[in-house]
């Protein structure tokens, strides 16, 4: 069957280069309910019901430097709803740099990554072909354990200078080069059966030889991390070809993350998406899948008139602002898709319908299952560059997802918000016992939790870190149980609030909200969140068991 698309209009982009962090985001690009009202800046409805192709327009923004926030005396609701949506955080930044970065001189690129930095050799056809049979990658799937993370883009033709001709034209050209070497082989086999898509190691020792500089301490130590990660890879591949996943297994492994190329199988298993069986998968997923495009296929089917326009208009508003900077989301098939996603989970859940930060919910669920049919990073891909089924598919396993995350926190999105509410003042009894100096200073400067702790229940801290932060974070809450997205969640925000206590004391109000509302978590990566959820769990051991001590 054959999904319709939402009704067609010119496709909002944001130059990514507009964006350099939060300061550079003015008053109009607040996201506060506000903009319930605001009718979209640049979207227009048409007739057209096709698919929009990979092109699309861009359109730039007038910024101006944010406004002092005043101190405010009001209650509760109002300031959830004051401080729900503001500037995004410094970490979107743009990818054209690294776009730029990765652009072929000649035959094969491979591309070493080393933390934040990247740097590009080019080796020829024969080499690559022997490095690339090897199938061996390390935890997080991002390369080879023999070559220390080098990762294989594709088989790309040479292009001229970027230097030669202007820069976005340059930037554009590569991009699309990329994008098409990058898409994987297999990828027929893995929309059948996601299983296919693990790249199995060889069951040996993938340890460089020993040499005579590597005898130092670091070097033995960098051997035993990676050891311990081939192990864990080797765990999580025999836990998930078992003809019977063992769930209790899974989160166990899990629980301190998951490696990139294994997500798309295990975060279904663990949201119970699909069939711990494995023989009952294949049919699982094609029936669940159909039952998305039906579901859409009905939605759309009426066109324009059809939609419940009060739903519709505030996806339409929303949709364009979703990760701004990141180039995947500024896609005119990635917006198409989202806007489905959201439509019809909203219509299917009247009690809450659609609410603002829903939308970016949806984004670790489509990164990491558009991951599993490329071999490049998500965040640059052009998903219109994938065959259609396999888009579909995408979309249908993030609708299905979602729906199951949102179906143990349902309470925090309908009328009043009671999940939230229930949250938040939780949190500002539990920092009061673990952190008594900095609620006391929250209290004396007249700062409300629900000023701040609001967005971090509404949007799952997404607002706050990146999505690849925001991935690893959920693997551990995917790991802690269906409850963990509002129980563990309660600590996990304290203890991330508790972090900046030093700072927060020396601030005004005035001060405090500000620093809260563009939090320094730019650089962050996969330690500071490890670090994060270490002390959550800790907070969750001590007082999950002496809820007496909140009264």
């Amino acid at each position: 069957m054959t999904a319709r698309s939402p009704p067609a209009r010119p496709h909002i982009g944001i130059n990514p280069t507009s964006f350099r962090g939060s300061a550079d985001w003015g008053e109009d690009d607040a996201w506060d309910s506000g903009s319930d009202s605001e009718s979209p800046r640049h979207s227009t409805i048409s007739s057209s019901w096709s698919r929009p192709s990979a092109s699309s327009s861009t359109s730039s923004m007038t910024t101006t430097a944010p406004r002092p926030v005043p101190r405010r005396s009001s209650n509760s609701s109002t300031l959830a709803f004051s401080y729900t949506h503001v500037s995004p955080p410094g970490s979107y930044r743009p990818k054209a740099d690294e776009v730029l970065s990765q652009a072929p001189k000649n035959g094969w690129t491979i591309v070493r990554k080393s933390h934040d930095t990247r740097r590009s050799l080019s080796l020829d056809k024969r080499t690559t072909s022997q490095g690339e049979e090897l199938g061996l990658q390390d935890e997080e799937g991002t390369g080879d354990i023999d070559v220390e993370g080098d990762m294989i883009l594709g088989d790309l033709d040479s292009e001229p200078n970027p230097q030669d001709q202007p820069v976005d034209a340059s930037v554009a050209h590569v991009k699309a080069k990329q994008n098409q070497g990058s898409i994987r082989e297999d990828i027929e086999d893995i929309v059948t059966d996601p299983l296919r898509g693990i790249k199995r190691i060889k069951r040996t020792d993938t340890s460089p030889h020993r040499s005579k500089d590597l005898t130092d301490e670091k070097s033995e130590k960098l051997l035993r991390e990676r050891s311990i990660r081939t192990n864990r890879r080797h765990k999580f591949i025999d836990c998930l070809s078992s003809q019977d996943v063992s769930i209790a297994e899974l989160r166990k492994l899990a629980w301190a993350g998951i490696p990139n190329d294994m997500r798309p199988m295990a975060w279904p298993l663990l949201l119970g998406y699909l069939p711990l069986p494995t023989p009952l998968r294949s049919s699982t997923l094609a029936r669940k899948r159909g039952e998305y495009l039906s579901m859409v296929e009905l939605a759309f089917a009426r066109g324009r008139e059809g939609l419940d326009q009060q739903i519709w208009h505030q996806i339409e508003i929303d949709v364009p602002r979703t990760r701004p900077g990141v180039a995947l989301w500024m896609h005119g098939a990635t917006q198409r898709s989202l806007e489905r996603i959201l439509y019809v989970w909203a219509i299917r859940h009247p009690a809450s319908g659609y609410v603002q930060g829903i939308n970016d919910l949806v984004t670790p669920f489509f990164q990491v299952f558009l991951s599993a049919y490329i071999n490049s990073d998500p965040e640059l891909f052009d998903p219109s560059l994938l065959p259609k089924h396999a888009l579909d598919a995408v979309e249908a396993d993030s609708f299905w997802c979602l729906s199951r995350l949102l179906d143990g926190i349902q309470d925090n999105y309908i009328f009043a918000q009671p999940g939230i509410q229930r949250s938040v003042r939780r949190m500002a009894e539990l920092v009061a016992r673990i952190d008594p100096l900095l609620s006391a200073h929250l209290e004396s400067q007249n700062v409300e939790f629900m000023q701040f702790a609001f967005r971090w229940m509404n949007c799952l801290l997404m607002r706050e870190i990146s999505v690849q932060n925001t991935i690893r974070m959920w693997d551990t809450y995917l790991a802690e149980g269906p409850d963990a997205f509002s129980q563990f969640h309660l600590y996990v925000c304290s203890a991330f609030l508790v972090r900046w206590s030093e700072k927060l004391r020396q601030m005004d109000f005035q001060g405090i909200i500000m620093f809260l509302q563009s939090l320094p978590t730019q650089n962050w990566g996969d330690h500071e969140i490890e670090m994060l959820l270490s002390e959550a769990f800790v907070l969750n051991s001590v007082w999950h068991n002496a809820q007496s001590h909140f009264n």
